[in-house]
């Protein structure tokens, strides 16, 4: 998978590796916890590995439709909840959309990294920023169930196009 973020920007990233990894992983996984990839799961997971922004459920279900099947909101509903419980895609609450967990092997928070401009979003996994907000609730009585942090910003790639542009170059 993407396992190096900072490359995703990058319009040189290979993009098919990563989807041919993301669902060749996301196979093993299911098959390892005796649950199934059904065609439609793994449509659906493709679909949300086709680029690394985040996408909305209305998006999928226009994409997976055609135009003598309509692909109805509760299958791609019921799609997107069995991936979200095999940690196979994040859900981004601002954006109201998905995109693929680059670490589906184990349960982990994380804080996803969402440039403002090209819409890229980049998991970023870090247990003491984790382990932090967790102390901080436990000290307000709230105890946590589940962290998924969100940063808006620039990533490297529009970041440098940015600088490039303000210099003339």
């Amino acid at each position: 998978m993407c396992r190096h973020k900072a490359d995703i920007s990058n319009p040189a990233h290979n993009h098919t590796a990563c989807i041919t990894s993301a669902l060749s992983s996301a196979e093993r996984l299911c098959q390892n916890r005796g649950v199934r990839l059904t065609p439609l799961r793994r449509r659906v997971l493709e679909k949300i590995w086709q680029n690394h922004e985040a996408i909305k459920a209305y998006e999928l279900i226009h994409q997976l439709s055609s135009a003598d099947h309509t692909v109805k909101p509760p299958t791609v509903y019921r799609a997107l909840d069995f991936l979200l419980a095999q940690g196979l895609i994040h859900r981004i609450e601002s954006l109201n959309g998905f995109v693929g967990c680059t670490n589906p092997d184990h349960e982990h928070d994380c804080l996803m990294l969402i440039c403002r401009k090209c819409g890229v979003v980049t998991e970023m996994e870090n247990g003491t920023i984790s382990q932090e907000v967790a102390a901080q609730a436990s000290r307000q009585g709230f105890m946590l169930e589940r962290q998924i942090m969100e940063g808006r910003g620039l990533c490297a790639h529009c970041r440098d196009d940015d600088e490039a542009r303000d210099t003339g170059q």
